[in-house]
């Protein structure tokens, strides 16, 4: 076994999800590629050479993500130091959210049922894309309108929340659909992220939106509109299954709703 498929083996035996073991995998391949060294020779101004070119045509994120697979197979396949090497600070860009209006509309505009659905399904319950697609009839609880997200990011499992209205909804949907359904929206194996992705974007085009629509901007729309509704932090990191409140502290600085409520101080001085 050579050290790319150790690097493979060791990802998946620790837990890595499949886009982690894909992301590693790719950044140390090109790294190989690259130096054209055999890993005995290999040293830290290898690793620095590389991501140094990166600064030319990559974000900085790009470049922590390609730091941190090279700092995994350095420590954990090739038992090297890796100390030395200092990143810049990763990007900390404001994502960007749909109004309520700009959510409905998107809504509104699916061509199918099950599109709208899956649409309603991401910023209702703020899934990301990955949980959406591998979300099984077993994982919710209509009744109850409530949901399990199993072994999300982290390996971990959360609860969300449906609206009472897509409960129902969905209630009338799978009995449409009739049994054998293993997962919410595909029958026997996950739909593919791309595909959700696609429907985002010609739903997007169809209402007429200006703004960058992914399934990720439903869960930040989904975040920050609980926030601008006076729901707590803390619950709302609970909901997204963010592992630190930092990671949700991006959302107090996207509230627009609340930053447009304010009474300017000027106004006072007349």
């Amino acid at each position: 076994m050579n050290e790319l498929e150790k690097l493979r083996t060791e990802l998946k035996i620790r837990g890595f999800s499949p886009l982690t073991v894909r992301n590693y995998y790719f950044f140390v391949n090109k790294f190989m590629e690259r130096t054209n060294k055999p890993c005995e020779s290999l040293n830290e101004d290898d690793v620095k050479a590389y991501l140094s070119e990166m600064f030319d045509t990559k974000s900085k994120n790009t470049i922590m993500l390609a730091a941190a697979s090279l700092k995994f197979f350095y420590g954990e396949i090739l038992g090297k130091e890796f100390a030395k090497i200092k990143m810049p600070k990763k990007d900390r860009k404001l994502p960007e959210v749909l109004n309520k209006e700009e959510v409905k509309s998107l809504i509104e505009a699916a061509e199918t049922i099950k599109s709208r659905f899956i649409i309603s399904m991401l910023y209702s319950a703020g899934l990301r894309v990955s949980e959406l697609v591998n979300l099984k009839v077993g994982d919710i609880n209509l009744a109850d309108k409530t949901g399990w997200v199993r072994k999300g990011k982290g390996s971990k499992d959360r609860l969300f929340m449906i609206s009472e209205g897509l409960a129902q909804d969905l209630t009338d949907y799978l009995q449409h659909k009739g049994v054998g359904y293993a997962y919410l929206f595909s029958k026997d194996k996950p739909l593919t992220t791309r595909n959700i992705q696609k429907i985002i974007s010609l739903t997007k085009t169809k209402a007429g939106l200006s703004k960058k629509v992914t399934p990720h901007t439903l869960r930040h729309s989904f975040a920050t509109h609980l926030l601008e509704q006076g729901t707590d932090i803390r619950i709302i990191q609970a909901m997204l299954g963010h592992a630190s409140l930092n990671t949700t502290q991006v959302y107090t600085h996207v509230s627009s709703d609340q930053i447009k409520k304010v009474v300017n101080p000027l106004e006072g001085l007349y």
